[in-house]
């Protein structure tokens, strides 16, 4: 398996550890949400932005205004991490 297959794996098995335990494995709600900002960046939401911000976040990242994060939403807040880490990286 190529690097770039494999990551993707990992991008589709990260979501699916954080959507699902609230209910529906296709989306996270915003708990999931915030439990994998804790867990995967190390950010407690409320702390660095508070509840007026962790709405923000996610009403940002929920696209189609569901209430949900779809994993197409997932994938396009990974990409624009990784556009940011890579900016910092590269210079």
């Amino acid at each position: 398996m190529g690097e770039v297959q494999g990551a993707i794996f990992l991008l589709i098995n990260a979501f699916e550890k954080y959507a699902g335990t609230d209910g529906d494995k296709s989306t996270m709600s915003k708990g999931e949400v915030k439990e994998m900002f804790k867990k995967e960046f190390g950010m407690e939401l409320e702390k660095a932005k508070g509840q007026e911000g962790i709405d923000k976040i996610f009403k940002d990242l929920d696209s189609n205004s569901d209430n949900k994060v779809d994993f197409q939403e997932f994938v396009c807040l990974v990409a624009s991490i990784a556009m940011v880490l890579h900016e910092c990286v590269a210079h």
